[in-house]
């Protein structure tokens, strides 16, 4: 595991579009979102120790802001033939065992990962009613605690999502969103042999 920020994509770029299956077979596009409050997209993979540190959390942050009528979706872009815990099988069981009410999509050419510049899992990046980014980074200060090699307790250290609810609820109620924004940290996406992007520098 190669532990990767965030690239902290300019705030204000436009959301790149995007269309993709979930697993229910269903492919979901940027345009489906048009009507949104706020646009959340999530790349996340299922095997990753930090994921699974915040994984309840996206869960309850999905029930919550959903029904305020913002829009979330996760991304699974790692390549699933080094990791076939992250396949596209994997994560349908992924998304029922976590109780996920959002969709979770398959990024197979990983060219969704490498048009948002996503670096790592979790990696967040939330967009305003107009499709105009307003957030990137941290979903909160808490990480894993790492035990040994390959053994992490999230016991310890829980989440909270404080940093990402606070700019979701900042883009309901009309309010700016602060420009000082920590990086998301986490285990780098999977390339494909031969497809890291040019930002990646693992």
């Amino acid at each position: 595991m190669a532990l990767t920020p965030s690239t902290m994509l300019p705030l204000g770029s436009p959301a790149p579009g995007f269309s993709l299956p979930d697993t229910d077979g269903n492919t979901i596009s940027l345009e489906d979102f048009k009507d949104a409050k706020a646009l959340l997209v999530m790349f996340i993979c299922n095997h990753c120790p930090f994921v699974i540190h915040v994984a309840d959390e996206l869960a309850r942050l999905g029930r919550d802001y959903q029904d305020k009528g913002v829009a979330v979706i996760a991304i699974g872009s790692n390549d699933v033939e080094t990791y076939p815990a992250d396949s596209p099988e994997k994560m349908k069981e992924e998304k029922i065992l976590r109780g996920y009410t959002f969709p979770y999509l398959y990024d197979a050419t990983q060219s969704v990962a490498k048009a948002y510049t996503a670096a790592c899992t979790p990696d967040f990046f939330l967009f305003d009613a107009d499709h105009k980014l307003v957030y990137r980074g941290q979903l909160d200060d808490s990480r894993p605690t790492r035990i040994s090699s390959g053994n992490y307790d999230s016991t310890q250290n829980p989440c909270d999502g404080a940093d990402l609810r606070w700019a979701l609820d900042a883009v309901l109620s009309s309010q700016p969103v602060s420009a000082d924004q920590r990086p998301s940290m986490g285990c780098n996406i999977k390339w494909k042999p031969g497809n890291a992007p040019d930002y990646f520098g693992g």
